[in-house]
């Protein structure tokens, strides 16, 4: 027992930080009123009124009559998206309220196995954010169509699954669960032996595969699309995190459900994926918390929904998620629901952001070697390796074809005729079809997969990227197979990145040597590079808001209609490489 936070609560012992001045937001009881927080060390000591805590050491703020919540917590969260060093995700995140985060750091395993999540976990560990960590169900993400770098199976789970810093399961697939399949089910097993989370992956789940899956143990998911499919969630049992992103801006679609009369204790926000653009600009949960504000749910509401529910999602909460003794003294100090702002944030006790930056940059952890030098190819990439041959006298193909929607990254399947061109099938900017080919670099093994992409509008030149759902393989786009080779080879060079080529010239870089994701740029350092590349891009012709983040999710084989992985075009619902090719004349 910690003697010098009794010694507080009971004020025998002046407090460490008292904020005095506030509007306490109660997440327990649903109220606002006056009161402060006294804090002992890294523990909340007393709340309401704390006058008799202050003594002469004792730092005081003063809130202003601002109110007082509880630190965010984002409960789904894959941080390696934002390209950031937990350390700067860190910073960026503090300065936006958020204090906890639950992850799985899945895209570090994807590279680098259980040994790469354990080196970045000891990173997290050296900042104020608090990173609560979920084992990975498994890896590869759909198992026989792609390649990874790092493998989990239930043999490394159970292993992992006994540590104290392993808090549940994560992404545990509905169509896996009603599939029944046998690694999976003892994962499960072990997890529930240890009494831990396990934390759901359902999109347009229903009927006997929703009742199977919540059978199986699973307590919440990010994947409904639709109020009603929130509502299928509370109905259950099932925490329902209403998520939002760059990729699935769906808040608007879901908050009905939170206006419906359910009752919103299940209720919680999650982002799952977000961008330094986003961070730097727009914010992290308190971000959330505004457009469901602006949406007319009550402040208390949406503030529960970023703290105490997540918390109560993950049995985190007698330590994280509200304002009151014994909890981790994660405070923000915000404006009220008209002008939603986040103006100071107190993490562990300390006051660690001031405006909406950090009051100090955190330092830099080194890095483990595993989390370097992570690209090994069987040779450099030529533009013949982009393509696909034709059959020798033919003029043209007939083509299996996917296409993006222009807000998401959901692919659409479809046909098209294309030219024959020195040997090979060609893309056609006048249909939007361009090359698009994922390079195998975690093994060696010289797989290549090529198809045709519409959708993305890029009119000349090339893009290529390092980060590739689920599997972070090199994926190029392009026009013409020779900038698409250019573009390849140097993200190769840059161990990790994303680059932009126009006439064999690389136009523009961001360089992610960190497991081929990350930087220790700054997240608004790396934002402005993110827009003026993406600037670049559009330029060229590419129509949708962010190519890289669109390139990094057609790579995924677990979102239909269609995906390209190192392994080839992959028709997601038969979970089969197909052959894009259909006919020749």
């Amino acid at each position: 027992m910690d003697q010098h936070l009794l010694a507080v609560a009971l004020g025998t012992e002046p407090a460490d930080l008292v904020i005095t001045n506030g509007q306490l937001v109660n997440v327990y009881s649903g109220e606002t009123y006056p009161g402060g927080v006294a804090v002992a060390g890294d523990r909340i000591a007393a709340v309401g009124d704390v006058a008799y805590t202050i003594g002469a050491g004792t730092t005081v703020i003063d809130a202003g009559g601002k109110y007082l919540t509880p630190g965010f917590i984002d409960g789904h969260i894959h941080p390696e998206s934002a390209n950031l060093s937990l350390s700067r995700f860190a910073e960026v995140a503090l300065s936006h309220g958020t204090t906890a985060v639950f992850t799985d750091l899945h895209e570090i395993g994807v590279v680098g196995g259980i040994e790469a999540m354990s080196a970045a976990l000891e990173e997290g560990k050296q900042t104020p954010l608090k990173f609560y960590w979920l084992v990975p169900s498994h890896i590869p993400f759909s198992p026989g169509v792609e390649t990874s770098g790092g493998h989990i199976d239930a043999g490394i789970i159970e292993q992992a699954m006994a540590r104290s810093d392993a808090h549940g399961l994560s992404e545990v697939v509905s169509v896996y669960v009603a599939m029944g399949l046998p690694d999976l089910m003892r994962s499960l097993d072990i997890t529930r032996e240890q009494h831990k989370v396990i934390s759901g992956h359902a999109p347009e789940t229903h009927g006997p595969a929703w009742n199977a899956f919540v059978a199986a143990g699973a307590t919440n998911d990010h994947e409904a699309l639709s109020a009603d499919e929130i509502v299928q969630r509370v109905r259950s049992g099932v925490n329902a995190q209403l998520r939002h992103n760059l990729v699935v801006p769906t808040m608007p679609a879901l908050v009905p459900a939170v206006k419906s009369g359910i009752d919103t204790r299940m209720l919680s926000l999650a982002t799952d994926d977000t961008t330094a653009v986003v961070l730097a600009n727009e914010g992290h949960m308190d971000y959330l918390v505004r457009l469901v504000l602006e949406q007319g749910v009550p402040l208390v509401t949406a503030i529960q929904m970023a703290t105490l529910n997540v918390a109560q999602a993950f049995h985190k909460d007698f330590e994280i998620g509200a304002l009151a003794p014994g909890r981790y003294a994660d405070i923000n100090i915000v404006d009220g629901p008209e002008q939603f702002r986040v103006l100071k944030t107190i993490a562990g006790g300390t006051l660690v952001a001031e405006d909406l930056r950090p009051v100090a940059p955190l330092p830099l952890a080194g890095h483990d070697p595993i989390l370097l030098n992570t690209f090994h190819l069987k040779r450099p990439v030529t533009a013949g390796d982009l393509v696909i041959p034709a059959r020798a006298g033919a003029k043209s193909a007939h083509v299996s074809i996917m296409r993006t929607l222009p807000w998401v990254p959901i692919t659409e399947g479809g046909e098209a005729d294309l030219p024959v061109k020195d040997g090979y099938i060609a893309a056609d900017t006048a249909q939007d079809l361009l090359h698009i080919a994922v390079i195998e670099r975690h093994h060696q093994t010289g797989n290549i997969g090529r198809a045709f992409l519409g959708g993305m509008g890029l009119k000349r030149g090339a893009m290529a990227s390092s980060i590739g759902h689920d599997h972070h393989n090199i994926v190029a786009l392009g026009t013409n197979p020779e900038d698409m080779a250019v573009a390849a080879n140097r993200v190769a060079e840059l161990q990790g990145g994303i680059v932009l080529v126009d006439g064999g010239r690389v136009i523009d870089e961001i360089p992610l040597p960190i497991l081929g994701l990350l930087t220790d740029v700054d997240a608004w350092t790396l934002a402005k590079q993110r827009q003026a590349l993406l600037a670049k891009a559009a330029e060229m012709g590419c129509a949708v808001s962010d190519a890289f983040m669109f390139l990094s999710f057609i790579t995924l084989a677990a979102i239909p209609a269609f995906a390209i992985t190192d392994k080839g075009y992959v028709d997601v619902i038969k979970q089969a490489i197909v052959d894009p090719v259909l006919s020749y004349r």
